[in-house]
């Protein structure tokens, strides 16, 4: 007999841990529900710059593991939320990312026309 009969001792039942057990994603992390607070940032923040607070619009989409939040603002909000040189744009970026961040969440923020 080889090696691997030898160490095979009748009635021997492999046992696997719940713990070790993939229920496939029931408790796996929502990542889209679990952005609302970085959504929420973005929200107050463009109402807050923008002449037009009822055209600021946030769609939320998951895509590679990362939420993605599209925002739509007034033709002529667009230069306010994106600033000079794109710094208010990125400043933007940069809270909601954090906010993100601490709902262990990879955000993405999209200025869309």
């Amino acid at each position: 007999m080889s090696d691997l009969h030898d160490d095979y001792v009748a009635g021997d039942v492999n046992t696997i841990d719940d713990a070790d057990v993939d229920e496939g994603g029931a408790d796996e992390y929502d990542n889209v529900a679990s952005a609302a607070t970085a959504s929420a940032v973005l929200e107050f923040i463009a109402k807050s710059l923008a002449d037009e607070p009822n055209a600021v619009s946030i769609e939320v989409n998951e895509r590679q593991g990362k939420v993605i939040l599209s925002l739509s603002v007034g033709s002529d909000d667009m230069g306010r939320i994106i600033g000079r040189r794109g710094r208010t744009a990125q400043a933007i970026r940069t809270l909601v990312g954090a906010a993100g961040a601490r709902d262990g969440v990879t955000t993405s923020v999209d200025i869309v026309d």
